[in-house]
């Protein structure tokens, strides 16, 4: 579970760190208006599923009550529709038992690069935070659509980013916070790395050198 034993207070107090999220997110600028969204696996009356924010609602106006519960079967309950999104949230949950948080972002270098189709290389020792020496953009599907899901599903094995092709970023995460630290640090790589393009070719470090950067990430940084 995310970092809680499900109990009297578990959900509400995820919910409002999933508003927390999303509202760091807004104030950081990776998301504005209605744009992205972010979950959380949460267990309810012994089943599982996840909250995820509702389809169309931006950070302003979010509360925690808003939030949508969708159960691992595809179940909805809550006031709202949730995320367009839902199903790349819930493959990522299905694939990934390690993963208790999901961050989609529209945030402005990550969404440039996925637009060029272009994966973000080892160009930079710091790309190793995505738990792979390089951050994969996966195929272009329509939002929404389980072909997107599956692709996502493909992009995040192994890792806790992606990029998707003309549309963003998603990262993963043992928690929300883990999965908030890999968006924002994405984003910023990213906006590196399309500076040092226009200037030139950026030197790659090898996978001899990343193989040694992810094993020291391995015992870097909080673990929560």
């Amino acid at each position: 579970m995310n970092q809680r034993t499900a109990g009297t207070d578990y959900e509400s107090e995820l919910r409002a760190d999933i508003v927390a999220a999303v509202r760091r997110l807004d104030a950081l600028g990776l998301n504005r208006g209605s744009t992205g969204n972010v979950s959380a696996r949460a267990r309810r009356d012994g089943r599982e599923g996840m909250l995820v924010t509702p389809s169309g609602m931006g950070a302003d106006g979010l509360e925690a009550g808003d939030l949508v519960w969708v159960g691992s079967g595809g179940e909805v309950e809550g006031a709202w529709r949730p995320s367009s999104e839902w199903r790349f949230h819930a493959t990522v949950y299905a694939a990934r038992p390690d993963v208790n948080a999901v961050v989609h972002a529209h945030s402005t270098h990550a969404t440039a690069l996925a637009c060029l189709r272009r994966d973000l290389p080892p160009f930079h020792y710091m790309v190793a935070v995505s738990g792979r020496d390089r951050v994969p953009c996966v195929p272009y599907h329509t939002f929404g659509t389980e072909a997107l899901a599956a692709a996502v599903a493909a992009g995040l094995a192994g890792g806790n980013a992606c990029l998707l092709a003309n549309h963003g970023l998603l990262t993963c995460g043992h928690s929300l916070a883990a999965a908030l630290r890999v968006a924002v640090e994405i984003e910023s790589l990213c906006g590196t790395y399309l500076a040092a393009l226009a200037a030139g070719d950026p030197v790659l470090l090898d996978a001899a050198e990343m193989a040694r950067v992810l094993e020291k990430f391995r015992g870097y940084g909080p673990t929560r």
